[in-house]
């Protein structure tokens, strides 16, 4: 099949857009990889010091090594998807042992629990921890004695963190290994309905607290099709997981088996062997395009919008929305998984799960097939799935058909013709909009706004019954710059119960809506946010706002509203306590949105 026309003219833009800064920081991995590895060229002390704790492996690393491969883990218990990797070090360490290698734990990264902070003050450091996570990557990469590295992160900002501080280090190979996803327990959509039973006061917390213990009931990642899923997606689109790896449950054969492999397989691609494959030449401008058709086939997280643009420029690749919006139009939506559908990605995975789809883009000519991956040359072998045999671990064509066509759909019979993602334009400024699980007759809202500072004094409204009409409700000043742009998840109870009862109702922010959204239109990521003085920032109660995702536009339409000074916000609760004093200095930094919310240039 020849590829797909819009895919073929969006990359080119993306290579012609991303020439100049593409080139530099492949000139500088192609001199770092002309170094080498400083490993050898230590001094007595330094090397001393780095194998002084490594036991076993203390004189091969002394004298000759197959090796030595970087543990970069993200490993906590707060977070039961990165539970598991407690014992992945020494599952590695012994692999690559038995392979002539050795290997080090070369530093952790920190890792928050979004589902934790929801709502809460900690999130205002959610964003920004991606930017640490990259950094803390970076520190502990920088010890310059590692020929590969693998990489221990599942959730929302950790991967994209990992995924940036190993693009610093682009020269040397790099393989990210999952923990999957928990065993399915209490349904999503059971879930999301008793949360707004207890939104609209019709129960208790003590029977909040018992479903959502039902719901999020051991290790793994949560089971929804939220940011942490849309993570191990692009994994494989873009790969840099071992096929088929992405939703294996932790605890099982057949995971620790894909670990070991894992391992093993960053350790062979290497410098010192003969299929030297640094993630610099993995991650290029094919494989982010192959990214962003997963986002879009998928209905995956919104907040990929923000980390994918952050990730690609680590590598000197320029991408922008309107790359997404094209490619969104192009391509069809292959997936029903919670929030967009009932079923959850164990369902997914055993309807055929990424292979399947894979199979089925690469077909329609919508993936570029001649991409490198850690598991070879060409995306083909990500149609493959891993079993285990007598032998132990192999790889077998996986499904060519879906196997439940209410969760995944061919290429020629999609739940929709175009991706789950849209981007908003007008006089309002460019926003984004999650559109695959809202239904067609919410697409358009016009409606009065109702303007909040923050969502507690929208969710006060909600309870005191100020919200009873048609509304959009504007929720400012939650911006990267004015507080890190926390997300607002927990609007989506009242919003949806507002929609329920048979009022338009539709949500307009600066800030970010977690993964788990979207039966609610939300026009999020506004740019430029309220805080830089953003059209955003002179709407008032009343004024007659229009969100329009067919048209893909965002739109005041009361006349003189945005003649108005721009509003002002005491941001001074947001500066302070639970750690957002530590980053007064990302704050005054970050970029908007659109171009990634980072702290770091091209």
């Amino acid at each position: 099949m020849s590829l797909n026309s819009t895919l073929a003219a969006v990359t080119d833009r993306i290579i012609a857009r991303s020439e100049t800064t593409r080139a530099a920081y492949l000139e500088r991995m192609r001199a770092a990889s002309g170094k080498g590895p400083a490993r050898a060229h230590l001094s007595c002390s330094g090397q001393a010091h780095a194998y002084a704790a490594t036991g076993p492996d203390q004189q091969t690393l002394a004298e000759a090594s197959k090796g030595h491969l970087g543990i970069v883990s993200a490993y906590n218990d707060m977070l039961s998807a990165h539970q598991p990797f407690e014992t992945y070090p020494v599952l590695i360490r012994d692999a690559v042992r038995k392979a002539g290698g050795t290997a080090q734990v070369a530093g952790g990264v920190p890792a928050m629990c979004d589902g934790v902070t929801q709502g809460e003050a900690g999130m205002e450091l959610s964003l920004f921890s991606r930017d640490t996570i990259a950094m803390a990557t970076g520190v502990a990469m920088s010890h310059n004695v590692f020929d590969a590295a693998v990489y221990l992160g599942v959730c929302d900002k950790i991967v994209p963190g990992l995924v940036i501080g190993a693009q610093a280090f682009g020269h040397i190979p790099a393989v990210f290994l999952p923990a999957g996803p928990m065993t399915s327990g209490l349904a999503n959509d059971e879930k999301a309905h008793i949360r707004q039973k207890f939104a609209a006061g019709e129960i208790g917390r003590e029977e909040l607290l018992k479903a959502e213990m039902a719901a999020y009931h051991g290790p793994g990642t949560c089971t929804f099709y939220g940011t942490a899923n849309t993570n191990q997606m692009l994994m494989e689109f873009m790969g840099l997981h071992l096929p088929g790896s992405s939703f294996v449950n932790p605890g099982t054969p057949l995971r620790e088996a894909l670990t070991v492999e894992g391992a093993k397989r960053a350790l062979s691609l290497s410098a010192l062997g003969n299929n030297y494959t640094p993630v610099c030449d993995v991650l290029d401008e094919k494989a982010f395009a192959n990214g962003i058709v997963g986002l879009m086939a998928t209905g995956g997280s919104t907040n990929l919008l923000i980390h994918l643009i952050a990730m690609a420029r680590a590598g000197g690749i320029l991408l922008d929305w309107q790359d997404f919006a094209e490619l969104s139009d192009a391509v069809p939506l292959l997936a029903r998984v919670y929030p967009n559908g009932l079923a959850d990605v164990n369902h997914f995975h055993a309807a055929g799960g990424l292979g399947y789809m894979i199979g089925e883009l690469l077909q329609a000519g919508l993936l570029h097939p001649d991409t490198r991956t850690v598991a070879g040359e060409g995306l083909e072998l990500y149609t493959q799935e891993p079993f285990l045999t007598e032998d132990g671990l192999t790889f077998r064509p996986g499904t060519g058909q879906s196997l439940n066509d209410a969760i995944l759909r061919p290429a020629d019979a999609p739940f929709q013709k175009s991706g789950g993602l849209k981007r908003l334009t007008g006089n309002l400024g460019t926003a984004v909009i999650k559109v695959s699980a809202v239904a067609k007759e919410h697409h358009v809202v016009q409606a009065p706004a109702r303007v909040f500072h923050d969502q507690e004094e929208a969710k006060t409204a909600f309870k005191a019954g100020e919200l009873t009409g048609d509304v959009i409700v504007v929720v400012r000043f939650q911006g990267p710059k004015a507080n890190g742009m926390p997300e607002l998840h927990s609007l989506t109870p009242f919003l949806g119960i507002m929609q329920g009862r048979g009022q338009k109702v539709a949500l307009v922010t600066d800030g970010r809506m977690s993964g788990a959204s979207g039966k609610v239109p939300a026009a999020i990521h506004v740019v430029p946010e309220a805080l830089d003085g953003g059209p955003v920032s002179r709407i008032q109660d009343g004024d007659l706002v229009r969100l329009d995702a067919v048209k893909g536009t965002l739109e005041v339409l009361t006349e003189g509203a945005l003649e108005r000074e721009p509003a002002t916000a005491d941001l001074s609760a947001h500066q302070h306590g639970t750690g957002r004093e530590l980053f007064s200095l990302f704050r005054r930094s970050v970029a908007s949105a659109d171009e990634g919310a980072s702290v770091f240039g091209v």
